[in-house]
């Protein structure tokens, strides 16, 4: 083989080997080499993307972020272009062409003051383009700050001329002529607590650290939401000491809210109620007294009931320590205090994922009781199967409901299907046999109030279908309306996890219905007793003893809805179990009111035993 086929062969192995090199020592060659083949197909989605991969894999090369800018700017997304190009100007300081390109997408992208401030820097380095882009920004600004300067000689208390002075004056940097009179303003104005957000960043620029903290603490306890939101981004992580909140307070006396915080600081130093006291400028030297735990001064607030304080401090702890699941849990019950159940909920489900059993299974208990109410669609079903001695028969009674959550509407619009039945069916009486139920099932729509103290009201209308012909009903359809209020109360240690003790319940219904000959009906049922412990080894078996006393009555006065009855009972369920079923037994002795047409003894004595189970989804 000749020399002369020996060297193209040598360059391109030596070529080849400097390729694999430069692929094995640049980690960011493989998305670099499809961000250019993208380009080229103008596949702009793509070559972005490989782009960010570079730059996250080399992120000290001021080329690939210049790359990636060029592409963001086709695809019109001007901020992200200008941030790739302020991290390219950040890497590669003398590169005036980037530097350019930057200074003009901020004046693009309303960033006047430093797009101002780069086109200076260029000027003097002699770039004609940057020195007629300067001139564009700056000539405006000293016209306008001229006048605005003569307005405030004519009139010093004129509040709108040394506002725009001090906005003029930032723009072109000129920070203690900015500071002069955003100062003036703000006091002319001090109900304008956003100067103090302005006064503070400025004063922050000038090194003067210390009165900027003062000026942004201000801004953040008495401006707007807004304000004392971005108030709250230029502080430090770390809570304001007592003495920088007094000098807070020395910056603007007027700030109420300010003033609650230097008291409560106080009294909680000196541990005595707060008293009203002349604010304090204390010295550099003097020792500041560190500031109570923003967690505990959230804890403590919500304790005392102070949901204002509460939610204001479990926030800041939360910023401080966004893994704190007691605070989440906490900031759960605020919100639900204050009647905020939306952010009650988030809160509470954010609190489940906590490590501590404690904190996790409160947390999911206050969720699972909150959700359902706040859905936009709830279905409830509930059965109550009675087996009673009295009747010798078992009797069931079971309904499922979805109700409808509207914001706009106070009322809840609903549809049931009720059934009602019983083994049996009759016994022979003197009269002949009497029925003791009427085997129906019932479909209705209705509406619903919200709860309201434990209120509620009802009414709805549907069609009642017999499974059986009676001598009072020959057809199979009847139509069927009723309506009612509800109360329930109970006090005490109900049949819950963890509670024992004395407890009192009572339900009260008033209904009426268009099928008993447009009876209405009234029904109290009142329970009285100890929830004992739940007894370990069995899934926390609970049980109440109890006594029951009940009443119904009908404004027809038909014998069979006017009566009395009191008697012994109990009633138990599993702790392993959700809140149903529940069991139930009862021992009654009652007595009729009305025994006018009654076929049986004006006294009964009965064994009552039933399950009841409910389920919401």
């Amino acid at each position: 083989m000749g020399s002369g086929s020996l060297f193209p062969r040598l360059a391109l192995a030596i070529a080849g080997a400097a390729l694999l090199n430069a692929q094995a020592s640049d980690p960011a060659f493989a998305p670099l080499t499809k961000a250019y083949e993208a380009l080229r197909t103008k596949s702009y989605d793509a070559a972005i993307e490989a782009f960010y991969q570079a730059v996250a894999l080399a992120p000290d090369r001021p080329a690939i972020r210049e790359d990636l800018a060029y592409t963001l700017l086709k695809t019109g997304e001007t901020e992200a272009a200008r941030d790739q190009f302020a991290e390219a100007v950040r890497l590669d300081a003398k590169n005036d062409q980037i530097a350019l390109e930057y200074a003009f997408l901020c004046y693009e992208t309303k960033q006047p003051v430093i797009a101002r401030r780069i086109f200076e820097r260029l000027t003097e380095a002699g770039n004609s383009t940057a020195a007629e882009a300067f001139e564009n920004i700056d000539r405006p600004l000293r016209e306008g700050i001229a006048r605005w300067r003569q307005a405030v000689d004519l009139d010093p208390d004129n509040f709108s001329a040394h506002e725009e002075l001090a906005r003029l004056a930032e723009q072109r940097d000129e920070l203690p002529l900015a500071a002069e009179h955003f100062d003036a303003a703000r006091k002319l104005r001090p109900d304008r607590r956003d100067l103090l957000l302005d006064l503070g960043r400025i004063w922050k620029n000038m090194g003067r650290e210390e009165d900027a903290f003062a000026a942004l603490v201000a801004a953040w306890r008495g401006a707007t939401a807004r304000v004392s939101e971005q108030a709250r981004e230029l502080l430090p992580a770390r809570y304001p000491y007592l003495s920088e909140f007094e000098r807070a307070l020395a910056l603007d006396p007027s700030n109420v809210q300010l003033r609650k915080d230097v008291e409560y600081f106080r009294s909680l130093s000196s541990g005595k109620a707060p008293a009203v006291a002349e604010p304090a400028l204390k010295t550099r030297e003097e020792p500041a007294a560190p500031a109570p735990d923003a967690k505990e001064l959230g804890i403590k607030s919500l304790d005392k009931g102070f949901l204002g304080d509460a939610l204001k401090y479990l926030h800041i702890a939360h910023e401080s320590e966004r893994k704190d699941y007691e605070v989440m849990l906490k900031l759960g019950w605020a919100y639900n205090i204050a009647k905020d159940d939306q952010d009650a909920l988030r809160w509470f489900d954010q609190a489940r994922e906590s490590p501590d059993p404690a904190v996790s299974t409160e947390a999911s208990k206050a969720y699972h009781n909150l959700a359902p109410g706040l859905e936009r669609f709830r279905t409830t079903f509930w059965a109550y199967p009675i087996y009673s001695t009295r009747w010798h028969d078992a009797f069931g009674y079971a309904q499922i409901k979805t109700e409808a959550r509207l914001s706009f509407l106070p009322l809840r619009p609903y549809v049931s299907l009720r059934f009602v039945g019983d083994l049996r069916g009759s016994i022979q009486t003197a009269f002949g046999p009497q029925f003791l139920s009427d085997r129906t099932a019932i479909l209705a729509a209705g509406l619903a109030t919200i709860p309201w103290h434990n209120l509620t009201g009802w009414f709805e209308a549907g069609e009642a279908l017999f499974f059986r012909q009676s001598p009072a009903e020959r057809g199979r359809l009847k139509p069927d309306y009723r309506g009612g209020v509800s109360y329930g109360k109970g006090f005490g240690h109900l049949l819950a996890s963890g509670s024992h003790g004395r407890f009192f319940e009572s339900n009260i219904d008033g209904v009426f219905v268009s099928r008993f000959s447009d009876d209405s009906l009234l029904y109290t049922q009142n329970r009285a007793g100890y929830t004992l412990r739940s007894a370990e080894g069995f899934g926390g078996f609970h049980i109440q003893a109890l006594w029951n006393a009940n009443l119904t009555a009908d404004a027809q006065r038909q014998y069979w809805a006017n009566f009395v009855e009191t008697g012994p009972g109990m009633r138990f369920r599993l702790d392993s179990l959700p809140a149903s079923p529940m069991v139930s037994i009862s021992y009654m002795h009652g007595a009729y009111l009305v025994n006018e047409g009654n076929p049986r003894r004006p006294n009964y004595n009965e064994l009552r035993i039933g399950v009841w189970y409910a389920i919401t989804r």
